[in-house]
């Protein structure tokens, strides 16, 4: 099964524990951490950390009912939202969970252990030896909780700008940052956890500074020159809930960020925003757009549309401008190649045909393109 990037994410920041800033030793096991990802997720933990655990970075556990096993999987579930663990440590999760106050997990580890029982009664012989919770697909909890981060990330005055006043403790105004970006004299303080391990652009450049990184108090500070507070804010965004609120004047700005700081997911984000709003007017921009980005399910679409308005997209001169661009690009073109552009869209006028009167229609329109094509003096 395809695992989705953003889970992908989740769960090699809990296996590998990069830019950790907390340990956890129980019982002699040690597991890394992250406080921003565990208070954001668990109010139980970020009481203890402004409390009890307050500059600490390392907690010895020793409870006898705090078992490795089970504060493994539940440290999994909190950063990945899913949870896996024997059919045997299934009362320590329990307890656990109650003990961090996880009140919902605990019910549903329950409920889940009951239809497991229920299950081994009706298939005799059939031993399940692992329980696993999982999120429901439709589910944005985690990155809801995760958004958090990047609530708290924003600068005051753009946070005011964004949702007015925020009903934010003052001990709440920033979650354990270790990074501050600063774009237009605005500061954004975030964590590197986030920002390395979803972007290699910002892992190479925090790693090797590239000559822009300075230092404030402790946290390193980095000017990024390319991008404005509001194009920045909704890369922020991305980054730690993998969503951001885009517009028809926002997204192209977006998508040009998003390909410099080597973001795939958000690019197809904003590929998937623009294919929904194709016209005949954007179409042919577009297109361009989806072969500068390399974005090929877009390209697609943009063909699919003008096929099925090929009568006035061919109209327009900058259509046949794209046709002789594309056919350009062939190096040492000869008679018998083929045009990308045109490949794409005879397929979609030929591709669901199931009637005589749908096979004319489409022989029309062929005949069309092939009078642009001469026209242009192409063969394709």
């Amino acid at each position: 099964m395809r695992r989705d990037q953003y889970e992908e994410f989740l769960r090699r920041l809990t296996e590998n524990g990069s830019y950790k800033d907390i340990v956890f030793n129980v019982h002699g096991e040690e597991f890394p951490a992250h406080r921003c990802v565990l208070s954001a997720r668990c109010d139980y933990f970020a009481n203890l950390f402004r409390t009890r655990w307050k500059d600490r970075q390392q907690i010895v556990l020793s409870h006898h009912l705090i078992t490795p096993s089970a504060f493994k999987s539940i440290l999994e579930y909190l950063y990945t939202g899913r949870l896996e663990t024997h059919i045997d440590n299934v009362d320590d999760c329990q307890v656990l969970a109650k003990q961090c106050q996880l009140h919902n997990l605990q019910e549903q580890i329950y409920e889940r252990f009951k239809k497991t029982l229920s299950f081994e009664l009706t298939k005799p012989g059939v031993n399940v030896t692992t329980l696993v919770l999982e999120q429901p697909l439709d589910s944005k909890e985690l990155q809801m909780e995760l958004s958090r981060l990047a609530d708290l990330a924003l600068p005051a005055e753009l946070c005011t700008q964004m949702h007015g006043e925020l009903p934010f403790e003052p001990e709440y105004q920033s979650v354990y940052p270790d990074i501050c970006f600063t774009v237009e004299g605005h500061k954004f303080l975030g964590h590197k956890a986030f920002f390395c391990e979803r972007s290699d652009y910002f892992k190479a450049l925090l790693n090797n500074h590239f000559g822009e990184n300075d230092t404030e108090s402790s946290i390193p500070v980095v000017r990024l020159c390319e991008v404005n507070s509001d194009i920045f804010t909704k890369i922020l965004y991305y980054i730690y809930q993998d969503s951001c609120e885009l517009s028809e004047e926002t997204v192209y700005d977006v998508l040009c960020c998003a390909d410099l700081y080597l973001l795939p997911g958000l690019k197809r984000h904003c590929a998937n925003y623009i294919g929904k709003h194709l016209n005949t007017a954007n179409v042919v921009q577009v297109t361009r757009t989806a072969k500068l980005f390399s974005l090929p399910r877009l390209e697609d679409q943009c063909a699919e549309f003008i096929a099925n308005n090929i009568e006035k997209i061919l109209e327009q001169e900058d259509f046949a401008e794209l046709v002789k661009q594309d056919a350009a690009e062939v190096k040492g073109r000869q008679e018998t190649d083929t045009i990308d552009i045109i490949d794409n869209i005879r397929f979609h006028l030929t591709f669901s045909i199931q009637t005589y009167g749908e096979m004319e229609e489409a022989n029309e329109k062929l005949r069309l393109i092939d009078d642009l094509l001469e026209e242009l003096e192409l063969e394709g």
